[in-house]
């Protein structure tokens, strides 16, 4: 199987040119399990840890950018006060080893529903950056999510990292799983309560074919939040639960029934949004 180790993007493009079927690899821990169960063969990788393009992070015009090759361990120890909603998420992520592996670039890549930075990312209006030898784009994170692990990137296209707004105001993000750590969401939520704009954001993994939004709930509480006191009445709150786990549409499968999923969800919907109040 041969493998292709480009160090900058030019090189990267020109050999997903060369191989448009390439698995592309970054921090593994999606792929090399497929492999592992022998769920995929890879007839040609490339191989993305070396391309310094793909690192780091930095702000233009009051937007953050964080780079595809950007680790949850970077995320959690070293961007949490920038990002303080994606730091939650990312310590939720597996082990240390797997934090120190894994990417943003292959979670967007991945598209799991239940992908623990997405929920987040889809709450801050997010938008994905793609770089293909026709030139560069970017695709609001809601029209790059096309359908369980199926994204809008083309064949020729690399994902070269995320931008959001930064947004002042508290955030949080919560999942439930069969167990405390390690494991795969059965639900999941983020909120961000943007003071400046006065708005309220949403974020559900796993409950759906692709993360989702609640609009409903998100103007709802918008209009019910007291912004200058940072104070909700507990009927909107309740609300805010409700409306949020009506909004999903989750399965049934090997980890939770749907409509257990669909009452998670409302429960933490109404646990964030009291954990936002409370900060």
């Amino acid at each position: 199987m041969p493998i292709s180790r480009p160090t900058d993007v030019t090189a990267t493009l020109d050999a997903l040119a060369a191989s448009p079927d390439a698995d592309l690899l970054a921090g593994g821990t999606d792929l090399v399990v497929e492999v592992n169960l022998d769920r995929r063969r890879p007839e040609h990788v490339i191989a993305l840890r070396r391309v310094t393009e793909l690192a780091g992070h930095d702000t233009t015009d009051g937007r953050l950018r964080l780079g595809a090759n950007v680790t949850y361990s970077e995320v959690e120890h070293d961007l949490a006060q920038l990002v303080p909603g994606l730091a939650m998420a990312a310590r939720t992520v597996g082990s240390p080893q797997i934090r120190n592996a894994g990417t943003l670039g292959g979670n967007l890549g991945t598209a799991s529903p239940a992908g623990d930075t997405l929920p987040w990312l889809l709450a801050m209006d997010a938008e994905v950056e793609l770089a293909s030898p026709e030139g560069d784009r970017s695709v609001p994170l809601a029209n790059f999510l096309t359908g369980p692990k199926s994204t809008a990137r083309r064949p020729a296209e690399l994902i070269t990292g995320v931008r959001l707004p930064r947004v002042e105001g508290p955030q949080h993000v919560s999942k439930i799983g069969p167990r405390n750590a390690m494991v795969i969401s059965v639900a999941c939520f983020a909120i961000v309560l943007d003071t400046t704009n006065r708005r309220v954001r949403t974020g559900m993994g796993a409950v759906g074919p692709t993360v989702l939004r609640s609009p409903d709930a998100e103007r709802a509480v918008t209009q019910a939040l007291d912004w200058d006191a940072l104070t909700c009445p507990e009927d909107a709150i309740d609300a805010f639960g409700r409306a949020c786990a009506e909004a999903t549409a989750p399965i049934t499968d090997h980890r939770s029934s749907a409509e257990y999923r669909r009452h998670a969800v409302g429960v933490l919907a109404r646990r964030a949004l009291r954990r936002c109040l409370s900060t």
